[in-house]
């Protein structure tokens, strides 16, 4: 595993309003010492959903500091549940938390940097950027937005970066053209990449497009962010009568595993693809929200990575079948 989950008590400091809908949240962990993290570090923080335990992964913000970690929550009606709970704590609050981890790879040789964050996308961004400008680097941050009023950090960012912070805003008629914006890039440069999974896969398109290579077009995701709504739906196993529910505040992986159907999971953030299984038939419609599997892979909807992705309707499943184990 990459990953191997070291849990440590940690406390709530103190909640800060960045704008209509973002709080940031200070949390203290336990011998905190302010060493440095790698440039777009995670946090797994332990939450409690309707009485049950869950995992939630969320970007920190910005470099170490000796005063703790930070992170950025968007209140969402529609996600699964983990933005309530952090939004229900109080400074003081008792939490246990991993330590920071990232699959953010950044290569800092390259002459030139292009920054592309979308709407709360920005919490991973803002460490690359303070990096980057300390380091004197040609860099320039995309900062896309329904208005800048709901821009979080957007004054720390002005400060830092001046006229090579751009902001998108829709309602000032300036949204986000990636295919112009990649066009416009000289061949060799890196682009780091944070926003919702639509947004993603425009940026995808648009770097190939563009004549990109496509491992210079780094990201971070959100785990929690799809094409269609997060909503409660069914999984069948083939091969058997079990047919299990997926409410909309819990991932298929959780579920399956809690029910006795091990899936072997490594991230949980769609990213690895060790927990993908297959799916044998779709009675509605399945929204992939991984990084893992190619457009084409997704298309076929032959597997599906159960720690993120969700459905519409009923999917059936073979948790034993693995193509990659044959």
């Amino acid at each position: 595993m990459r990953f191997i989950e070291t849990w440590i008590p940690a406390t709530l400091l103190s909640t800060r309003e960045l704008a209509p809908g973002i709080r940031e949240f200070l949390i203290l962990p336990e011998r905190f010492d302010g060493t440095a993290y790698p440039v777009g570090s995670h946090i797994n923080v332990a939450v409690t959903i309707d009485g049950l335990p869950e995992t939630r992964s969320y970007s920190l913000v910005g470099e170490a500091t000796s005063r703790g970690l930070r992170i950025a929550v968007r209140r969402a009606e529609d996600s699964r549940g983990g933005s309530r709970y952090m939004w229900s704590l109080q400074p003081g609050a008792r939490l246990d938390i991993t330590q920071p981890a990232s699959l953010l790879a950044v290569d800092w040789t390259r002459q030139n940097y292009c920054l592309i964050a979308g709407g709360i996308g920005i919490t991973p961004i803002l460490g690359a950027a303070q990096a980057l400008a300390r380091r004197g680097a040609a860099v320039t941050l995309h900062y896309a937005v329904r208005s800048r009023g709901e821009a979080a950090y957007l004054d720390d960012l002005a400060a830092m970066l001046g006229d090579r912070l751009i902001v998108h805003a829709s309602d000032e008629s300036s949204r986000l053209d990636l295919d112009a914006l990649f066009a416009s890039l000289p061949q060799g440069v890196l682009a780091l990449f944070c926003g919702p999974m639509r947004m993603l896969d425009a940026a995808r398109h648009a770097w190939i497009g563009a004549g990109h290579p496509l491992p210079d077009l780094r990201y971070e995701t959100f785990g929690s962010s799809g094409t269609l709504p997060t909503e409660t739906f069914r999984v069948r196993l083939k091969d058997s009568d079990v047919e299990l529910e997926i409410p909309r505040e819990r991932s298929m992986l959780d579920v399956l595993n809690a029910s006795g159907h091990d899936v072997m999971y490594d991230c949980k953030r769609g990213e690895c693809g060790l927990c993908a299984i297959d799916v044998v038939a779709v009675d509605g419609e399945i929204d992939h929200r991984d990084v893992f599997f190619s457009d084409h892979q997704k298309e076929s909807n032959q597997k599906i990575c159960a720690c993120v992705s969700r459905a519409r309707g009923t999917i059936t499943v073979d948790t034993l079948l693995r193509a990659d184990a044959v």
